[in-house]
């Protein structure tokens, strides 16, 4: 019978490879399989990677530029009704000296990360990106500040920002809607997202995997989505517990999903950029390397200062908390070189 199964498996991924695309059912065995099929997939998955973009891995720079959130997000742990969480934001100047920081190590991309913090008007936001991009004229600017207007993204855009990341966690209406408050809503999630498109940023997706409530049939309408937006960069990541939220006491994902699915999103969406993000490294001490191997191509060691950092609490014991920016990107690169690629600064854009 694993015989069988095996087999089975192999043609799935076979087609997948071909033709970017399998049936419902086909997808589903995939998800659903024993870890035993995932070497062959993972293989196949880290492959096209390398067809299409060598051994190369774009590092990015992180700035965690405020933990201030006006949603009330069930799983997050900066969320606004979360008292016990310290505030910060951090200034145009200091977010700046992160640039600086990670200019002078490197890096050609900075990720400027944060809640849906109200101090940052369009006019700061604007005269923030201008800056950056003054200053660091051959460096990409990449925001992920959660859901704008369309007149606020194309007033970043026109100020210089190149990508936006807004990760869609959930395609599913009735699973959104266990995730979030009413006030939020998946519609104008997609809405977003769409806009981002139209503008024209070079546009991140994702979802949340192991998230209470979910099931096979939502991560497989998360990429039926996906395929009709056609993303530039996809995120995705294991659901870990934060303290001091509804889902405090929820069990937290592992990472045998999420390196799964990096393997199937890395075949169904041969030129994305897919990176091996910090919660799958939070939950997995070689969840990185894992993760590289089975098809991702980006890693983003923390550029923010280190009393932030340990602020930024999005979930528990999240991994690098306390290192040096240069001491996080010497590591990287070496872990990076050990699982068999090569560690790139440059902006890293999308291939297709």
């Amino acid at each position: 019978m694993e015989e069988v199964r095996m087999k089975d498996t192999k043609e799935i991924v076979n087609k997948l490879r071909s033709d970017t695309d399998a049936s419902d059912d086909e997808l589903r065995s995939l998800i659903e399989q024993p870890a035993s099929g995932d070497v062959y997939l993972c293989r196949q998955a880290d492959e096209v990677r390398r067809e299409h973009y060598g051994t190369d891995v774009y590092l990015r720079g992180l700035i965690e530029i405020t933990n201030f959130c006006h949603n009330n997000c069930y799983y997050c742990g900066i969320r606004r009704d979360n008292a016990k969480v310290e505030r910060y934001r951090l200034s145009q100047d200091e977010i700046l000296e992160c640039c600086e920081t990670g200019y002078g190590i490197g890096f050609r991309t900075f990720v400027m990360q944060g809640g849906e913090d109200e101090w940052f008007t369009d006019e700061r936001m604007c005269g923030i990106i201008h800056a950056v991009k003054e200053k660091f004229p051959d460096c990409a600017v990449t925001l992920s500040i959660g859901e704008k207007s369309y007149d606020s993204y194309k007033s970043y855009f026109d100020a210089g920002a190149d990508r936006f990341l807004l990760r869609h966690e959930t395609a599913n209406e009735e699973h959104y809607h266990k995730l979030h408050p009413t006030e939020l809503s998946l519609a104008n999630r997609k809405r977003c997202l769409w806009d981002l498109k139209k503008i024209g940023y070079q546009v991140g997706a994702g979802m949340m995997l192991e998230s209470p409530f979910q099931t096979t049939d939502n991560i497989i309408e998360d990429l039926r989505f996906m395929k009709k937006l056609q993303p530039d960069m996809i995120g995705i990541g294991p659901f870990i517990t934060a303290a001091d939220t509804p889902f405090a006491h929820e069990k937290s994902g592992g990472a045998e999903l999420t390196i799964r699915m990096l393997a199937i999103i890395r075949l169904m969406f041969p030129y994305v950029l897919l990176p091996a993000t910090t919660a799958l490294g939070t939950i997995d001490p070689m969840g990185r390397e894992k993760g590289l191997q089975s098809g991702a191509n980006v890693v983003m060691p923390n550029l923010s200062p280190s009393r932030s950092r340990k602020l930024y609490n999005l979930y528990d014991n999240k991994a690098q908390v306390n290192d040096e920016a240069s001491k996080v990107k010497s590591e990287f690169e070496k872990r990076i070189e050990a699982a068999g690629y090569h560690a790139v600064t440059s902006r890293g854009d999308v291939l297709k």
